[in-house]
């Protein structure tokens, strides 16, 4: 709706019928943003919109106060232009967040950009996939995840299971079905490896958190089958040899963005160089958002896509 003043605000937002989902006793947070609009001052709009919201809820359940004991609603809030955008958070935790992830280090890569990652790289089920930087495991959980059909987000909350209007028996359906999907057939061999072994064992128990996970889902159904975990290891990537003719090298190494300085990436993007000779056969996927990195390397990547690493603009070099 339009909302050039706090009047307007006031009374659009009291329009609308929020008593469908949040309860007499429900509590109701506001955040938000406001662009090019007369409307400028997030503090006063949040105050317009909670209290416009309390007022209807007032008046539809008869009191003069609400208690705000029980689920907490955030209503987020966008006006653009004037026009006044209202809306309720039903995921809670970002939705790049898929729940197994407790435990993590410096500069993380998401988990929606691992999974990107692992299927543009198109590893085939036969074949083995390496990261010779895994930090908290990420990439190679999420190409676990992928090789077995887990559904993204299985084992995590959102914040929709506390709407008043939330069916738990058909959420209890949905989730049977994604677990029926789950694929125990495949032969798995992922492996990450890092010189650090604070970051290997918090690997190891975020791997454990996301396949226990899977497991509990399918148990759900009535299935003892289980996913099988990554393999974690303590090593130098200078150290490590290609155990089979074959497979994947899927790597997130530092940028010099967050950890490090530039030059010493320049410096540990010549040095992985030794990986194209002690891997020969294999596929390699680096991501980076150096633009030297190809020159670096010294080797031109047989495809690149360029993706988004938080604020960065970074390229995933993919070489076949």
């Amino acid at each position: 709706f339009e909302a050039k003043t706090f009047t307007e605000l006031f009374d659009g937002t009291k329009a609308l019928p929020w008593e469908e989902c949040i309860g007499e006793k429900d509590a109701v947070i506001v955040a938000g943003h406001s662009i090019k609009s007369a409307l400028f001052s997030v503090p006063d709009c949040q105050k317009i919109i909670k209290k416009s919201i309390c007022t209807r809820l007032g008046e539809k359940y008869s009191v003069e106060r609400l208690e705000e004991t029980g689920t907490r609603y955030k209503v987020e809030f966008f006006i653009f232009k004037d026009r006044a955008n209202l809306m309720i958070d039903v995921s809670g935790a970002p939705l790049h967040k898929r729940g197994y992830r407790p435990e993590t280090v410096d500069a993380p890569i998401r988990e929606t950009l691992a999974a990107a990652m692992v299927k543009l790289a198109r590893p085939r089920e036969d074949v083995l996939l390496w990261d010779p930087f895994c930090g908290s495991g990420t990439i190679a959980i999420e190409a676990c995840l992928y090789a077995h059909n887990v559904a993204p987000g299985l084992g995590r909350k959102f914040a929709f299971e506390g709407l008043a209007t939330f069916n738990q028996n058909r959420w209890i359906e949905i989730k049977k079905e994604e677990a029926a999907k789950i694929r125990t057939d495949v032969e798995c061999r992922i492996t990450g490896s890092d010189i650090d072994p604070s970051q290997v064992e918090r690997a190891r128990l975020n791997a454990e958190h996301a396949c226990v996970t899977a497991g509990r889902a399918l148990q759900s159904i009535g299935s003892d089958m289980h996913v099988e975990r990554p393999d974690f290891i303590i090593s130098d990537f200078k150290d490590i040899q290609a155990p089979y003719e074959s497979g994947l090298i899927l790597a997130n190494p530092p940028y010099g963005e967050r950890i490090g300085d530039a030059a010493q990436a320049e410096e540990l993007y010549r040095d992985m160089a030794s990986l194209f000779t002690d891997f020969e056969g294999w596929q390699f996927g680096f991501i980076s958002s150096h633009q030297i990195f190809q020159q670096s390397i010294g080797k031109n990547a047989s495809s690149k896509k360029l993706m988004k690493a938080g604020h960065l603009d970074t390229t995933l070099y993919i070489y076949r």
